[in-house]
């Protein structure tokens, strides 16, 4: 039969594509002249003729059904066009598996589901219904046997409804051949399935929008046609049983469902509880986590959780979280006060400190925790120094033996200072060598200097840290980056305020570690308010001069590593004050140590004469002076910042006085010596000095010295002394920076002259007079007279005998010190030509022998003598001649020549001594 219409042609379908049961426009062109004329619609190849709207001849509105393709055409097919075409496609997308508890906007038909336990499908009711591939991804089945999952995953099961599901069996059952870019998908699968859940009723609306508008079309139609029918106002009207049924249906529905829905409400409350706990477990956890964190010493973990914990729920509304937070912050706060314990516990590290002042930084802890803790540190450093005191204090009275001078000190011994005092000592002469190796190896440190030395070593092991605590404290670098950035201001305000009050602290300190060691060694020094607190050591005998210096350098050694802290020089000062004063009081205390040193030399004097008529004595003294300078040179050297001990003229002054007593000490010495009564000399230390080259030939004389020898021994000495020993002492001192140097020497020269004088007048009373007082009985013996004599044969006896005495004299000190022979000599002759002269101009008259005999014995005297003539006994002979008369005849002369020569002859052996003095003269 033949149409008299085109086919239909589909040019348009929206939309596109969609689940089953989608509401589609379809338009074209031929789509039928009425309803009546729509014969049938396919799309995909299933049949929507059932749900087709013929609206015109070019649109169409339907819904999609099941259909077995995923893409087909639109077929059209009309009573006057016959089957028509379509030039577009239809899509048909999977419909999601909604659960049997799942809201749904249409109902959900029976479906087919796959039962992986018995291998077969089969068909179940909605209730019992299960997403078959929950990953949203192909499965494939894979081969491993059931026994061995089933072992290998032992009382788990691979159905993920179960309670004891394991992914890993699901995963290895029906995906063990999948790749990792599907499993990937999976993942995102399961991403989307859980944001449909979490969006609730909202996403249920939205997708069941267009159910909602055409139901409330639909009831909207029935209830217009039923008033135009009128029949909505018959009782028992089709809408009044309609309601009916639907209530019923309702309740029924309700009845059906309720236990499940319970269960599920019940499920939905558990389900939520459980997310929000393990959503905020971090929150619910933290009070316990905090507590056991606290005691395993992890306070990082503690405020880094303190600190998420406060950003995320620091201004919660929530009961829950507010009481749970409340809780963090009770622990947090006893966190607090256990860091602020433990940072003022003393003694602690630097390294802890810095560590507890962080940690209270970062967690906000109020008033300023550094700050205390330099406060606390600097007390704990004050108690320190005084306990140190305290107990060398109690120390002393609870041990009798510690109140001699010396305290064994296992771990202070220094071999160099000990090495060098006992080198000190060794140097003096007369010391055995047994009595020099005891003071070496058991040479002891004294309880004071014990006390000092770890006094200094206690605040050289507590201030370096307290320093840098407060320089960490000035720069910020005590506290983290967020503390720092949050509390810059403030704390460059607190370090401004804080500064002059740190400045106290280590002034303070300072103080009070002078004050202890000026109370242990210079206790006049400090008042008498402070001596309690910082003395108590007037008891013990004052310091030796052999180690003040030791005590110098451990401070010296202290100043310098203070100073290595970069602390202010201003803050140093008084203990550069003290280092003074301790030089100062070491000089003087080691010049009236060789005072006294020297004052025991006399004791050590051994009489014994070397070449030069010296005995070891001038060498003793030299070198007690010398070897005092050298252990006061390190004290009078300045370091840098030291300033000169002799800068001051009052110590000037003193250190000149004592000086000038050490010399004078000496003269005294001496003098003492040239005056010890014979039976006071002890002569039996002699053969104990076996550093004496001549104790050997000593041992077996006869040693005994008369107070001639003595006197010339010691006046030996002086003029040795006044050539070189005082020389070569005033370059020591000047070597050694020391001031008055003229004075010292003018004054002990004048001193030493003195006595040397005295010596020597004294010398010369005990050997001239003799000599003197023999020569006028000599002369007029035998009733001599100078007007009645024979003529002269010759030199009387009186001045050979007096001759002989001179050669005495001259033998004495030629043997003790030829330098002293021509002074002594001198003065001897000088004194009898004096006498001579005196008794020459006497006599009222002489006769012509008598003149030629007085001549013959005066020119005798004067040639013999001539070498040790001065200008006094020349004039004093002059003086004797012209008292004579002159000799008138040439006989006269020729017989005086005569009688002088015969004299020289026959007294040549007696008159060598003096002229062999004479060539000595002549040489020197």
């Amino acid at each position: 039969m033949s149409r008299s219409r085109q086919p239909p042609l589909v040019t348009g379908i929206s939309p596109n594509e969609g689940i089953p049961w989608t509401k589609v426009t379809i338009r074209g062109e031929n789509l039928g002249t009425g309803p009546t004329d729509l014969i049938g619609l396919t799309i995909c190849g299933h049949n929507c003729l059932l749900t087709a709207e013929w609206m015109s001849a070019s649109k169409i509105v339907c819904r999609v059904g099941q259909a077995k393709n995923d893409k087909g055409d639109i077929i059209v097919t009309t009573k006057s066009g016959g089957k028509g075409t379509s030039t577009v496609s239809f899509k048909l997308l999977k419909p999601e598996k909604i659960g049997i508890l799942d809201q749904s906007a249409v109902w959900v038909d029976e479906m087919n589901y796959y039962d992986m336990r018995t291998d077969r499908n089969k068909g179940i009711p909605p209730l019992s219904l299960r997403p078959a591939n929950p990953l949203g991804i192909e499965i494939e089945k894979s081969k491993f046997p059931q026994k061995d999952l089933e072992m290998l995953f032992h009382g788990m099961s691979a159905d993920f409804t179960s309670e004891n599901f394991s992914a890993s069996w699901y995963l290895i059952e029906n995906h063990s051949n999948t790749s990792f870019e599907q499993l990937k998908m999976a993942v995102t699968n399961l991403k989307r399935q859980a944001n449909k859940k979490s969006e609730g009723s909202l996403a249920y609306v939205k997708g069941g929008l267009s159910t909602f508008f055409e139901a409330q079309d639909a009831l909207s139609a029935i209830h217009q046609k039923l008033e135009a029918d009128g029949t909505e106002k018959v009782e028992g009207s089709m809408t009044q049983k309609l309601e009916n049924v639907l209530n019923r249906a309702s309740n029924t529905a309700d009845t059906l469902f309720q236990e499940v829905l319970g269960r599920k409400d019940k499920a939905d409350s558990t389900r939520n509880a459980l997310n929000v706990l393990q959503r905020f477990k971090f929150l619910f956890n933290l009070p316990l986590n905090i507590e056991r964190n606290i005691q395993k010493g992890d306070y990082d973990v503690v405020i880094n959780d303190y600190e998420k914990a406060k950003s995320l729920f620091g201004k919660t509304e929530v009961q829950v979280f507010k009481k749970y937070y409340a809780e963090v912050e009770t622990r947090i706060e006893a966190l607090r006060e256990l860091l602020l314990n433990k940072l003022l516990e003393t003694p602690s590290t630097l390294h802890d400190q810095k560590r507890y002042i962080r940690y209270l930084s970062d967690l906000h802890a109020p008033g300023d925790p550094a700050w205390q803790c330099i406060g606390a540190q600097h007390k704990w450093t004050l108690q320190l120094m005084h306990d140190c005191k305290e107990g060398h204090m109690k120390g002393l009275k609870g041990n009798p033996a510690l109140h001699s001078p010396m305290v064994d000190l296992d771990n202070d011994v220094r071999p160099s200072v000990l090495g060098h005092f006992s080198q000190t000592a060794s140097l003096k002469r007369g010391s055995s060598f047994q009595s020099s190796r005891d003071d070496t190896w058991r040479y002891k440190t004294p309880h004071r200097v014990a006390f000092v030395e770890k006094l200094t070593k206690l605040v050289l092991s507590q201030l370096p840290n307290f320093w840098k605590l407060w320089i960490s404290y000035v720069n910020g670098s005590l506290f983290s980056e967020t503390a720092e950035k949050s509390g810059q201001m403030e704390r460059s305000k607190n370090v401004r305020q804080r500064q002059n009050d740190f400045k106290k602290m280590i002034q303070e300190v300072m103080h009070s570690l002078v004050k202890l060691i000026r109370g242990a060694l210079l206790p006049h020094s400090i008042r008498e308010s402070e001596g309690r607190q910082y003395g108590g050591w007037e008891a013990q005998a004052e310091l030796s001069a052999q180690w003040l210096p030791h005590v110098i350098q451990t401070l010296r050694l202290t100043y310098e590593s203070l100073t290595a802290l970069e602390i202010p020089n201003d803050m140093l000062q008084i203990i550069q004050d003290l280092i003074l004063d301790l030089r100062i009081r070491c000089i003087m205390v080691t010049l009236q140590h060789t005072a006294e040193e020297i004052k025991r030399l006399a004791e050590k004097e051994d009489w014994i004469v070397d070449n030069e008529g010296l005995t070891s004595l001038p060498c003793q003294f030299e070198q007690s002076i010398v070897h005092s300078l050298q252990s006061l040179k390190g004290v009078v050297d300045c370091k840098p910042g030291e300033a000169s001990v002799f800068q001051h003229p009052k110590t000037q002054e003193e250190v000149c006085q004592l000086s000038i007593n050490i010399m004078q000490v000496f003269i005294y010495c001496l003098e003492q010596l040239s005056t010890k009564p014979d039976a006071d000399i002890d002569t039996t230390h002699l053969s104990v000095d076996i550093s004496s080259p001549d104790l050997f030939g000593s041992i077996h004389e006869d040693f005994s010295l008369t107070s001639e020898q003595r006197l010339l021994i010691v006046l030996s000495n002086c003029c040795y002394l006044e050539r070189h020993t005082f020389l070569n002492i005033a370059q020591h001192f000047e070597k050694h920076n020391f001031q008055g140097i003229e004075k010292i020497i003018q004054t002990s020269m004048a001193s030493l002259k003195q006595l040397d004088q005295r010596l020597f007048e004294n010398y010369i009373e005990l050997k001239a007079d003799p000599i003197v007082g023999s020569l006028e009985p000599g002369i007029y013996a035998g009733y001599f007279d100078w007007k009645d004599c024979l003529t002269p044969t010759g030199v009387r006896n009186y001045l050979k005998e007096a001759l002989v005495n001179i050669i005495a004299v001259h033998a004495e000190v030629f043997t003790i010190s030829r330098e002293l022979v021509p002074r002594v000599l001198a003065k001897v002759i000088e004194a009898v030509s004096e006498e001579l002269s005196r008794l020459m101009q006497c006599v009222s008259s002489f006769s012509k022998n008598g003149a030629l005999q007085a001549r013959l014995e005066i020119c005798a005297l004067r040639d013999t003598v001539a070498v040790y003539l001065t200008p006094g006994s020349r004039s004093s002979f002059k003086q004797a001649l012209e008292a004579l008369p002159q000799l008138s005849s040439g006989a006269d002369k020729k017989l005086l020549e005569e009688l002088l020569n015969k004299f020289k002859s026959s007294m040549h052996l007696q008159l060598t001594c003096f002229q062999a003095t004479s060539s000595t003269m002549m040489k020197a």
